[in-house]
């Protein structure tokens, strides 16, 4: 019976960390280039069921009467990097990429520690800073394969490739990262994505479309439904915890006192 109260407890904790990942998917269902995250569950470790007070003459140790399970435990969270939807705005600072899941905008950035550091993203809704360089919404450096991009006055052209010029001047062409892995980047926060040391990238695949952005793969109907459902799991084990410690209030003060 106390088995029953750990498992159903472990699964609650379970759950109300799998409605934070829903939560935060609906908040961001309108951010450009937001990657819906998902919830992996596993099975509690097994625990051998031993005897405590009956050894083993050979070893000495507790006989192992089998094995039990305590319910569902986090298992880890999994990030979907399939392209969102475009979006034509006709703005030529806007960009997105497209026909390549795995693939990036680079930009610079200062991570927790205040260093610069590059990270990657999917949005981008960009912006012109007061020097003339391509940034992000946030004010992060875009990079280009030559470093910063620096624009001159007035609009610019991007091409499929990825390749800036204004008139007949090339400026730079945006540094693109594909992985061969999308499973070695994590995210950081604000839209920005870390890879792990040593990520194998492969050459872009893909192109760049100049005048669009792209919206987040979130499918809000979607997460709406998996959140009632959440919720109904969540109440179910949150009954099961009231009918066993009822059975145990019982047990005690009734069964006890006789």
């Amino acid at each position: 019976m106390t088995r029953g109260l750990y498992t159903s407890g472990w699964s609650m904790l379970a759950i109300e960390k799998r409605m934070d990942i829903i939560s935060n998917n609906m908040a961001n269902a309108s951010t450009n280039g937001y990657k819906k995250d998902n919830l992996v569950l596993e099975s509690f470790p097994d625990f051998l069921t031993k005897i405590i007070n009956d050894t083993d003459t050979a070893s000495g140790r507790p006989y192992n009467i089998g094995t039990m399970q305590l319910g569902a435990d986090v298992g880890e969270v999994f990030t979907y990097y399939s392209q969102g939807q475009l979006n034509d705005t006709n703005n030529y600072l806007d960009m997105a990429i497209r026909d390549s899941d795995n693939a990036f905008f680079t930009v610079a950035a200062l991570d927790t520690g205040g260093n610069t550091e590059v990270f990657y993203t999917r949005d981008g809704s960009f912006s012109r800073s007061s020097n003339n360089t391509l940034v992000t919404k946030d004010g992060h450096v875009v990079l280009g394969e030559n470093g910063p991009i620096i624009l001159q006055g007035g609009e610019f052209t991007v091409e499929p490739d990825g390749t800036v010029s204004q008139g007949e001047e090339i400026l730079d062409r945006l540094l693109i990262t594909e992985f061969a892995d999308t499973s070695v980047l994590r995210k950081h926060g604000n839209n920005l994505i870390r890879a792990e040391a040593g990520s194998e990238t492969l050459e872009f695949s893909g192109t760049i479309q100049q005048g669009t952005t792209e919206l987040s793969n979130v499918n809000i109907v979607r997460e709406m439904v998996d959140m009632i459902t959440v919720l109904r799991s969540y109440e179910a084990n949150q009954k099961v915890l009231q009918a066993i410690d009822s059975t145990l209030e019982k047990a005690v003060n009734r069964v006890g006192a006789l």
